[in-house]
């Protein structure tokens, strides 16, 4: 049975830039389908119109009847005086009413009706509310409100005074509650903590309906979709498997499409040299000469049929180092910090050391950004003392991006705050995907996510040797995480990061710092060492204590024979070299193609690109020198 069927949907907001471009597909009965796609390419416009808030200009949707369907991301509008509880309470509202029916039934047969009717009413109304759970609404709601971290005391505030993030929450509980039958998911984790994201994988493993996901969640796209739609260009393209099979199956279609495209090239090559020479026999007087050539002409056109495979070109920035001397980079001591009756914290002791990578985990609300505040000197603790090494530069991305002059476009925002020329600004904009009239626009007019983007591609210019960033890959799409990922795996100073990004936590951690109950759990080991020696129930004070000999292991690092250390830089740079020849490679092949008319630029171009060709075959052979003598020295 098909629950939602699209056909041909086409919508747009300006006139000439359709959004949605004849998009089609379908969800079956019980599916869990993943929708992916770049911020902008209409994966939630889609979402509003299937629940009817914004009207396509084309096409048609078809939902299965009779079946209650629910979007997370949209909230409800309820009266101004409703809790979070009333909200909640607003899911059982047919239950409520099936239970007021069934109490006057009683009544009525407590006074002596025997009505067959009344009786066979009563019991298909008592069949059927305790079928749909009428006797466990405190329970089931309990139950949903512990897994998303919804306390007693939110559910007593009022709905309106929460905060956005706070609002989704409780709406993702009411719909729960609400045993909706098709659940469309729009950024589901955005607002979830690491606990209550992996409660609600867990609840969307027992759901019986059907899930439609927007996420940029790798880990929770693997846990819980099976199939994958793309939206690129306004259409749909299908992938059946989970987040990690999309992302090996796109890469194959594309080198598959390249080989057909430059194979479909190599032929039109060859035949358009030969119709060329045809032609050239041709004005000789031979008419069937020439129209073979003509033939042959038509011969290439019906072999143009592959439109060459785009793929978006990879950042080509990084952080600014500066170097880092000495061992100690932070020190805590004895730290607290309360507001008003309520302690975050309170006797933090915690050593960082060169070359560590920390991630601070904990529950919303925790008080890991304000630990972070504490850091940058944005808080003052009640108590205890910290300090950073004397050579420490800090580079900061908060959570929330803030900028002194919102008015300013984004160019003008990097030549006031970088101070750098124009050609510079823009071109670092350009490799963070701010391109043509994009740098004019105010930084007002940016969405969350592009103003981190921004925010990120000011910080790539500062020299640092302890990096900051406080949940980095949030509102981001999955290129875009992607992007940050590249460009702190080349990063080699100091890391704090709070995330609840898994995916992130699992590829840089070295060390977790767990911040519960008023307490840091401090444990030496990557994330899934972590969940491990959680899981065995080894994570108490006593079994946490042996982690304090780490930095002895850590100052002995520096020291291992054969300077591995200057060797590994080396090979970074290498790498990064031959990176940078491989962009310019790339542009020049652009130019090549573009000055196909002009004979004496593509001379030049040839000549460059030949010369570009030696300087590529020797950086390899550089790289693999020293790649080859860093794995004997490993060895």
């Amino acid at each position: 049975m098909i629950d939602i069927s699209v056909s041909g949907i086409v919508k747009e907001f300006e006139v000439g830039k359709k959004i949605l471009d004849g998009l089609t597909f379908q969800v079956d009965a019980g599916e869990r389908v993943g929708l992916l796609g770049p911020n902008g390419c209409g994966k939630t416009t889609f979402l509003r119109i299937l629940t009817g808030e914004v009207h396509p200009d084309e096409g048609e949707i078809v939902l299965a009847p009779n079946k209650r369907i629910g979007l997370i991301s949209q909230i409800p509008v309820f009266p101004a005086e409703y809790t979070v509880e009333d909200v909640l309470n607003d899911a059982f509202t047919p239950l409520r009413r099936m239970e007021e029916e069934i109490t006057a039934l009683s009544q009525r047969m407590a006074e002596g009706e025997s009505d067959p009717a009344l009786l066979s009413r009563y019991d298909k109304l008592s069949a059927a509310f305790q079928a749909g759970g009428g006797y466990e609404t405190d329970t089931n709601k309990n139950k949903v409100c512990n897994g998303l971290s919804i306390p007693g005391e939110m559910r007593e505030q009022l709905f309106d005074k929460l905060s956005g993030g706070e609002k989704t929450r409780v709406n993702l509980a009411r719909l729960i509650l609400e045993d909706t039958d098709i659940l469309l998911l729009d950024e589901p984790t955005n607002h979830l903590d690491l606990r209550a994201t992996e409660w609600l994988e867990e609840y969307l493993e027992k759901f019986k309906g059907t899930v439609l996901a927007v996420s940029h969640d790798r880990y929770f796209l693997d846990k819980v979709v099976r199939r994958v739609v793309e939206i690129q260009e306004g259409k749909a393209e299908f992938y059946s498997g989970n987040y990690s099979f999309y992302a090996v199956e796109k890469e194959r279609r594309y080198e598959e499409k390249l080989r057909q495209y430059e194979k479909e090239q190599a032929k039109i090559q060859q035949l358009e040299k030969a119709a060329e020479q045809l032609r050239i026999w041709a004005y000789s007087g031979n008419d069937k000469i020439f129209k073979r050539a003509q033939s042959m002409e038509k011969r290439i056109e019906r072999i143009r049929q592959t439109d060459k495979p785009q793929k978006d070109r990879k950042m080509a920035v990084r952080f600014g180092e500066r170097e880092f001397r000495g061992d100690e980079v932070l020190s805590i001591k004895n730290l607290e910090k309360s507001f008003g009756e309520r302690t975050l914290f309170a006797g933090v002791n915690l050593e960082v050391e060169g070359g560590e990578r920390i991630a601070l985990l904990g529950d919303n609300g925790a008080g890991k950004s304000t630990l972070i505040k504490i850091i940058m000197g944005e808080e003052e603790p009640d108590g205890g003392k910290l300090r950073k090494g004397p050579t420490v530069k800090v580079g900061y991305l908060p959570q929330i991006i803030h900028f002194d002059h919102p008015e300013r476009s984004l160019v003008d925002t990097m030549l006031y705050d970088l101070d750098c020329t124009a050609q510079t600004a823009r071109n670092r904009l350009a490799s963070f995907k701010f391109r043509g009239e994009d740098v004019f626009k105010p930084v007002s007019a940016l969405s969350g996510g592009e103003q981190s983007r921004l925010r990120l591609c000011m910080l790539m210019d500062s020299k640092i040797n302890l990096l900051i960033l406080d949940e980095p890959t949030n509102h981001l799409d999955i290129q875009s995480r992607e992007w940050i990922e590249e460009a702190v795996e080349e990063y080699e100073g100091n890391l704090l990061f709070v995330s609840h990004d898994r995916y992130f936590i699992d590829r840089f951690a070295t060390r977790v710092w767990m911040l519960e109950g008023g307490k840091i759990t401090d444990f030496k080991g990557t994330y899934q060492e972590y969940l491990a020696a959680k899981e065995k129930g080894r994570l108490t004070a006593e079994a946490a204590a042996p982690s304090r000999q780490a930095p002895l292991e850590k100052k002995d690092r520096p020291k291992r024979p054969g300077g591995t250390k200057e060797l590994e830089k080396q090979v970074n740079a290498a790498e990064r070299a031959v990176g940078a020849a491989e962009e310019r490679m790339y542009d020049l092949e652009q130019a090549i193609q573009e000055a196909s008319a002009d004979y004496l630029k593509l001379q030049e171009l040839y000549q460059q690109r030949e010369a570009l060709e030696d300087e590529l075959a020797h950086l390899y052979a550089n790289w693999e020198r020293l790649s080859a003598e860093l794995e004997e020295v490993r060895g």
